[in-house]
């Protein structure tokens, strides 16, 4: 493979006119004033050795989530990372793999999503799992669509339940609209879960999904059965979201407790947390409608010698079939993530998840009880309902504030709700995993007690 060439002047002035552009500056004229610059403060001529030390040094001005105590959440989480990912994901034939077209030469990536969709189906309980998504909140958009697909486009009405994450909420957002479909929202009870009563109103004959997110974006644990027989008594899906993948580990998913889809992001599965990603999206739904889930299913088969073999099974995505025939356009593999999420769940094993979500529920809930104690100006925002990894903090201040406060103390203490919108608490919301040892605890409530 040849080295990267980087385009001369000719070359950016044809993709600047392309892209409708008079100047580079135009282009990214969106970015904010303050994290641009004209140039770098590094002397001209400087030999290559001079270059990596300063622009080294500068790196490591960068805030890093492991050089100081950090309870960021929200969709995003740190989980140990066994050494052999990263080996098993540097090996050519696996990183430099794209679709498996060809079965005869695309065995090893073709058996690696299969393991992948099994693990899925065993952990969300349901039947069929495809080749996976971009992340969570694009599976959700899907999870919609497949619920309209099933329902032949006849019932347009989609009920979200308010402790959905706010960000999957801004994505369903922007594909509803030219869709036509009618996104109603419910109120939180005062326990931070589905208000019964707002459901029961919202659900009618015209509804095509409820989708509900379990842990929810507050971290309460949601009551799945109740909310998909409320969906089901009016002949519309449930859709249970997951963003926090380690849960399934220790709460049953929405495939035992009567959901239709089970979708969300598989991230902590071995993927690090990153400036946005990559991440890794999943898709598990019941048998009888195989036909209507979005991408790609990879199937176990025998060749014509009698040996084990996989192939791709269905594909519905619009290069494969007729486009008006097609599910969805977004379908990917994310084979490498998909086969990161493989091997670290392979190598964690099934009680190993167990007691990795065991011990992060055990911090959570050492942490709770250490702001109960607390007191003060501190308090849980909704103290009555269990929760996992995580739980919203109301403090003295707007959680945008309590955070940056907290930060100049030497803790990352997590994720302000100020922006998620009227109907989540403005707070801090927390979130502890395995990463966070005792003394990272101690330090946030000796952060706190100050802070108050």
């Amino acid at each position: 493979m040849h080295s990267w060439i980087g385009a001369g002047p000719e070359d950016r002035k044809r993709i600047l006119t392309e892209l409708g552009c008079t100047s580079v500056d135009e282009l990214f004229a969106s970015l904010p004033p303050e994290i641009c610059t004209d140039r770098l403060e590094m002397e001209d001529g400087c030999d290559e050795s001079t270059v990596v030390a300063k622009l080294s040094a500068m790196a490591s001005e960068n805030l890093q989530m492991g050089s100081r105590p950090c309870f960021l959440g929200g969709g995003v989480y740190r989980h140990v990372q066994p050494s052999v990912i990263k080996s098993v994901l540097s090996r050519a034939e696996f990183f430099t793999s794209y679709t498996p077209y060809q079965p005869e030469i695309s065995q090893g990536t073709l058996q690696a999503i299969f393991e992948f969709q099994t693990l899925l189906c065993e952990l969300t309980g349901l039947g069929i799992a495809n080749a996976s998504l971009y992340d969570g909140a694009t599976a959700v958009v899907e999870a919609i669509l497949f619920s309209h697909r099933v329902l032949r486009g006849k019932r347009n009405r989609v009920v979200l339940t308010g402790t959905l994450h706010p960000m999957y909420r801004r994505v369903i957002d922007t594909y509803a609209g030219p869709l036509g479909l009618e996104l109603v929202d419910l109120a939180l009870s005062s326990d931070g879960d589905v208000d019964s009563e707002a459901l029961n109103a919202a659900v009618n004959n015209e509804t095509c999904c409820v989708v509900v997110q379990s842990p929810n974006a507050v971290g309460v644990i949601e009551n799945l059965s109740a909310t998909a027989e409320v969906a089901h008594a009016q002949g519309a899906l449930a859709v249970h979201v997951v963003t926090e993948a380690v849960s399934l580990g220790l709460l049953k998913a929405g495939g035992h407790t009567g959901c239709d889809v089970v979708c969300g992001e598989a991230q902590s599965f071995g993927l690090p947390a990153g400036f946005g990603g990559p991440h890794l999206g999943f898709f598990a739904c019941t048998e009888k409608h195989v036909r209507q889930m979005p991408g790609r299913l990879v199937g176990e088969t025998v060749d014509e010698e009698g040996r084990r073999a996989f192939c791709l099974t269905l594909s519905t995505r619009e290069q494969h079939i007729r486009r008006a025939k097609a599910t969805s356009n977004i379908c990917t593999n994310q084979g490498l993530m998909a086969l990161a999420a493989t091997v670290w769940l392979e190598t964690i094993g099934g009680s190993g998840l167990r007691e990795l979500a065991i011990s992060c529920w055990r911090r959570s809930e050492e942490a709770k009880r250490r702001l109960t104690e607390l007191g003060g100006a501190w308090r849980l925002a909704f103290p009555d309902r269990p929760t996992f990894n995580e739980f919203l903090v109301v403090g003295p201040g707007s959680g945008a504030e309590l955070v940056e406060r907290l930060a100049e103390e030497g803790v990352l203490a997590g994720l302000p709700t100020t922006d998620w919108g009227e109907l989540i608490p403005d707070g801090v919301l927390i979130a502890t995993t395995e990463c966070n040892s005792a003394a990272d605890i101690d330090r946030l409530f000796n952060a706190l007690g100050r802070v108050s």
